[in-house]
């Protein structure tokens, strides 16, 4: 059975779907109304937080299933690519590689989700602007970490592109598409400029839109989502 992963455009489920892209791995793509908790109540019966992802990777009823973004990026690199896409645990960046995978969820995107909510998705009389100020302020000042790091090298650990960049990755998209890129630091931009050259990053991309088409659900994301 192949993998089936369900995805809503540019939502968290990117990453995933940019890291099978990188290893060239077939996937059943089904795509969601953004938020699929509101909008497909029959999800639930897939994955009972109404989130995205969701992974399915084998037959039912022993598949694995996965809900957490870096966790599934995790998980194809060591079963599909140790060494590549994956930094093993003899590597002696392996600390660093574990690291930054999570960084990139729990550090960076979790401040963007509360500008999200508070600038965007809350009612009107409910957003709260000083409140999504203070964490996209919050967001840049953790991402300006990165900027010593990148001076000196191309990915962020091992010498190579790792499932770590995908994580990093997906939050530099979403703070594109809140318009803070304008704000990173030289390396960091010419980080995320090399990031959206890689082809299975372009291939990601093309194919969510491609999928969302033939499946009819829209092309205009939610504000904040817009390329």
């Amino acid at each position: 059975m192949a993998i089936v992963l369900y995805h809503c455009l540019s939502a968290r489920s990117l990453r995933p779907l940019w890291a099978l892209e990188e290893l060239g791995l077939p996937c059943e793509l089904r795509m969601l109304p953004f938020p699929p908790r509101a909008h497909s109540k029959s999800y639930f019966e897939h994955n009972p937080l109404g989130t995205v992802p969701l992974l399915v990777d084998g037959d039912e009823p022993d598949a694995v299933r996965m809900s957490e973004s870096a966790a599934i990026c995790q998980y194809l690199a060591a079963r599909h690519s140790p060494g590549g896409l994956d930094v093993c645990v003899a590597e002696a960046d392996y600390g660093a590689y574990l690291n930054y995978l999570h960084f990139g969820e729990a550090t960076l995107t979790f401040p963007q989700t509360l500008v999200l909510r508070y600038r965007f998705f809350e009612a009107p009389e409910r957003r709260q602007p000083q409140v999504a100020d203070d964490y996209a302020k919050w967001f840049l000042a953790r991402l300006r970490t990165l900027e010593p790091r990148l001076q000196t090298r191309e990915w962020l650990c091992a010498g190579r592109f790792t499932a770590a960049d995908i994580s990093v990755g997906y939050a530099l998209l979403l703070a594109q598409h809140l318009g803070q890129h304008t704000q990173f630091t030289p390396a960091v931009a010419a980080y995320w400029a090399r990031l959206q050259q890689r082809p299975a990053y372009q291939r990601a991309q093309a194919r969510q839109f491609e999928a969302a088409q033939a499946q009819g659900i829209s092309l205009v994301p939610a504000p904040d989502l817009r390329p």
